[in-house]
């Protein structure tokens, strides 16, 4: 791993990034500009840049959210989130019922246009998640009762944010895939679309075909703060990856100290490419 802490100092390299947004061009609360910045001006290089969120919603309101933001909307060429992705594992489980686990109300957008229905714990054919429940507890072992139960049916959970935390400001909030991985660990099975699994990525490639871009596969670099997630969807897709510090682990690293970043990542089972603590151009 080596050190980018300028971003213009390696874009020349390659063709399309795939980047990651929470963490990276938003802390949670605001949207940092510098990395808004670096991205713009790898688009006025001729750069195409696909946000790929594990956001549970359609990539139009992760837009529309960006936006209300202030996000300017010459930043990136498309979006795709894993609710898009998802959204085709569930037709595939259709009609269902649905067992549905996340905030009331927050992830209705997943479903619009769908033809599935819900149910309770005993009618229901499989799981849908989107995240915790206020209502059953903050932390994922307070589901481990219901999750039991729900494995014991022997029901397939389709998990529509893969993310195990993600940063608010200065807090990180479990996000469902926190509750797939306890989901596994109680033996149950679970679908997950969005990253570091293929579906999600084959979305952005064939976003970049659609707008023209004749790059190779190999030449995409990932940027992103997950290493669970980002980086290892780009091992997984044998590309590059540029490891952003200041995100989901940016109270545990040293960003002077690369062999100590490499070593934390190593906890992960994750490598990366490039280190940068923040995106900047």
């Amino acid at each position: 791993m080596k050190a980018a802490f300028h971003f213009r100092d390696i874009v020349g390299r390659y063709s399309a990034l795939f980047c990651d947004v929470w963490g990276v061009i938003r802390d949670g609360h605001a949207i940092l500009p510098d990395a808004i910045q670096a991205l713009q001006e790898t688009r006025a290089t001729g750069v195409p840049v696909i946000l790929v969120s594990n956001s549970p919603r359609p990539a139009h309101d992760v837009s529309r959210q960006l936006s209300l933001m202030g996000a300017p909307d010459d930043a990136w060429d498309g979006i795709v989130t894993s609710g898009d992705a998802t959204r085709i594992a569930l037709k595939e489980q259709a009609p269902g019922p649905f067992f549905k686990i996340g905030p009331p109300g927050g992830d209705d957008l997943l479903y619009d246009g769908l033809d599935i229905a819900f149910s309770d714990v005993d009618e229901a054919r499989a799981i849908v998640c989107t995240g915790l429940v206020r209502e059953l507890g903050s932390e994922p072992e307070d589901y481990e009762a219901l999750l039991t139960k729900l494995a014991d049916r022997q029901l397939p959970m389709i998990c529509a944010n893969p993310d195990i935390v993600v940063q608010v400001g200065d807090d990180l909030v479990w996000c469902a895939g926190a509750l797939a991985r306890l989901y596994r660990e109680l033996s149950g099975t679970s679908v997950i679309a969005g990253k570091p699994h293929k579906p999600i990525y084959e979305l952005a490639y064939r976003m970049l075909l659609d707008r023209g871009w004749k790059g190779d596969r190999k030449t995409v670099l990932v940027i992103g703060d997950g290493p669970e997630t980002d980086l290892a969807g780009a091992a997984r897709n044998g590309v590059d990856s540029l490891f952003i510090g200041d995100g989901i682990l940016g109270g545990d690293l040293n960003p002077s100290d690369l062999s100590a970043v490499a070593e934390e990542l190593a906890h992960y089972n994750a490598s990366a490419t490039w280190f940068a603590p923040r995106l900047i151009w």
